[in-house]
């Protein structure tokens, strides 16, 4: 059974039964969303999208085309998925031996993006408003607020939850130069102060 709330899917769309799809989301062509999947309000799935059982979407998550997102990844609120990025679940996947019970569990935590093509490893969480640069490869946790960036990624930076690079001056604040607010960096972690 699908729980119908007010949201669109494209004809070539298919959506297995026992899925949770929220308000205003929005499911484009070719995608396929499998059994068991809760999808938060204002979502938009892109293109040729894969959401495998069980997975959880927060609200307002925006998943671009030509990603698969496997079973044991959560993504909470106000997070993006860039292009083709990809996501694993098998910390050492064999063809022929069945590894279904050794998912590892991966969290996209509030306001994170994740650019085109990067690749996220299985068992690394990313943190809230981490920001993981195209192309990078995921292999230990991020911080929070943390840019990431190359194979294996590193951190280079810094960032608001506007997207913009941190300087921190005196004090070890800094302020985002779309939003004013301000960050206090302490003990290698950012929080936002105002």
């Amino acid at each position: 059974m699908k729980i119908k709330n007010d949201f669109f899917a494209h004809e070539t769309a298919v959506i297995d039964d026992d899925c949770i799809i929220g308000d205003g989301t929005k499911i484009w062509h070719f995608s396929h969303i499998m059994s068991n999947c809760i999808i938060g309000n204002k979502c938009n799935i892109g293109q040729n999208v894969v959401v495998s059982p069980q997975v959880k979407l927060g609200n307002n998550v925006k998943v671009q085309n030509n990603v698969s997102i496997y079973t044991g990844v959560e993504c909470q609120d106000d997070v993006f998925l860039g292009p083709s990025m990809v996501f694993t679940n098998v910390i050492n996947p064999r063809s022929a031996v069945i590894r279904r019970d050794q998912y590892l569990k991966t969290i996209v935590k509030k306001g994170a993006s994740i650019g085109a093509n990067a690749t996220i490893v299985c068992g690394n969480n990313i943190g809230e408003y981490a920001l993981v640069g195209a192309g990078a490869v995921v292999t230990k946790e991020v911080k929070p607020y943390a840019l990431v960036v190359g194979n294996p990624s590193k951190q280079i930076g810094w960032i608001s939850e506007f997207g913009h690079r941190l300087d921190f001056k005196e004090n070890n604040i800094a302020i985002c130069p779309e939003s004013g607010e301000e960050y206090k960096l302490k003990d290698n972690q950012v929080k936002k102060i105002k």
